[in-house]
């Protein structure tokens, strides 16, 4: 049985822990992808192929992370309306999502929430705005 809870969560990207950003990254190249934004001098680089966004992360964290930015469009484009992370936030708690992290200082703006599903995959919700 399929249940709606319709939580908009922002625009979904992988952020993978990469062992050398530029191998990498020329790796992702061949399957299309193209370099949007990063900086490799702090060891990340954010590429996109069409809806598709990846970041390469080298020696930031371990493991995969599912990442989803309220606030964005699948382009980083920003929307005129979207689900704030402090109400994503309550919202889970409610649910009963354990928090891991979370850095919700100010009552709007920039913030960010961090939990593990099930099987341990990390997930971040991450506001830029």
């Amino acid at each position: 049985m399929h249940q709606s809870n319709n939580l908009p969560l922002g625009a979904f990207s992988v952020s993978l822990a990469v062992k050398d950003l530029e191998t990498s990254k020329m790796f992702y190249q061949k399957l299309g992808f193209s370099v949007i934004g990063g900086e490799p001098e702090h060891r990340y680089l954010i590429l996109r192929n069409g809806e598709h966004t990846i970041g390469l992360f080298q020696g930031m964290f371990e493991g995969n992370i599912l990442t989803f930015n309220p606030g964005w469009d699948s382009q980083s484009n920003n929307l005129e309306e979207f689900t704030d992370v402090r109400e994503i936030h309550q919202r889970l708690v409610k649910a009963g999502v354990k928090i891991t992290d979370a850095n919700l200082a100010s009552e709007s703006g920039p913030g960010h929430i961090s939990f593990v599903d099930p099987d341990g995959n990390a997930i971040l919700i991450d506001q830029h705005r």
